[in-house]
């Protein structure tokens, strides 16, 4: 018959398991964050563009590339926030900037962390404490509604509490919100209150925590018929410069937008329909 104590004991440890062992970070550059359990998801082939693709964002590029190879060469880099208008790059620069410092033999990882596991980064930033190697924090599409309490764990990796940001990990969000929450929460929050200044500042104070702000503004069709003539340069597709034009404004037309991600559809549409393989 098993002992009361050791099946106390058992239980204990099924409910708060044994710390996870810092992984050999050696097999990848890039990594998935995962819970229920806690484990680290090695990504072989990240899906990125190159960094010479990106046109239309050249000032951010450069500001985000200096930071981050700054940052992978151990001097002071600071936590970044992109954010503004929807697919002009912001998800694809963070990516390209990463392939780039691992271009250069840097080492930098990069491990990305879902919006929703955003309770468990206290977890992840004592694993990544313990590794020798320099990590690159990432959340995509960043942004809290109302009642959301997922913003309170972003300042564990922003401020750190009383044991600090691991020196060697630095976070970078994108969103689509300067203040990486709605305007009607913010105007909701001053109405409702007692205090209307402080109820809004403690989380519009959340994206002030970032050292670096990049804005992503809608491009306009220069750049968005520059952003195919770029792809089409990087994949060796000869066409007729008359007909992509056409083409491309017509697609953007039905799409009732232009931006890089509106741009690279209208490619791999082109592209296939002219038998291209890429």
């Amino acid at each position: 018959m098993t002992n009361p104590i050791e099946q106390i004991a058992n239980a204990l440890e099924r409910m708060s398991p044994a710390p996870l062992k810092t992984p050999d970070f050696s097999t990848a550059d890039a990594y998935l964050w995962h819970t229920k359990p806690d484990h680290l998801e090695a990504i072989p082939n990240v899906s990125r563009v190159d960094l010479d693709l990106l046109v239309g964002i050249e000032s951010c590029r450069d500001t985000l590339l200096q930071n981050t190879l700054q940052f992978a060469q151990g001097m002071p880099a600071n936590n970044a926030l992109l954010w503004g208008a929807r697919g002009m790059g912001k998800s694809s620069l963070v990516k390209a900037v990463h392939a780039e410092t691992v271009r250069k033999g840097l080492g930098l990882k990069i491990v990305e962390l879902q919006r929703e596991d955003l309770p468990s980064v206290t977890r992840l930033l004592t694993l990544l404490r313990g590794s020798k190697d320099r990590f690159l924090l990432f959340c995509d599409d960043l942004s809290f509604s109302h009642d959301d309490q997922h913003y309170k764990s972003i300042k564990a990796v922003l401020d750190g509490g009383i044991a600090g940001r691991p020196e060697n990990v630095i976070f970078y969000a994108t969103s689509n919100r300067r203040h990486l929450m709605p305007r009607d929460m913010i105007e909701n929050e001053a109405s409702n209150a007692i205090n209307p200044g402080e109820a809004v500042e403690e989380k519009v104070s959340l994206s002030d925590r970032f050292g670096l702000w990049l804005g992503f503004y809608p491009c306009d069709q220069n750049e968005y018929l520059q952003m195919i003539d770029g792809y089409l340069a990087a994949y060796g597709i000869v066409a007729n410069s008359d007909v992509v034009k056409a083409e491309a404004i017509e697609w953007q037309a039905t799409r009732g937008s232009r931006s890089g991600r509106v741009a690279w559809q209208f490619f791999m549409d082109f592209a296939g329909r002219n038998g291209v393989q890429l």
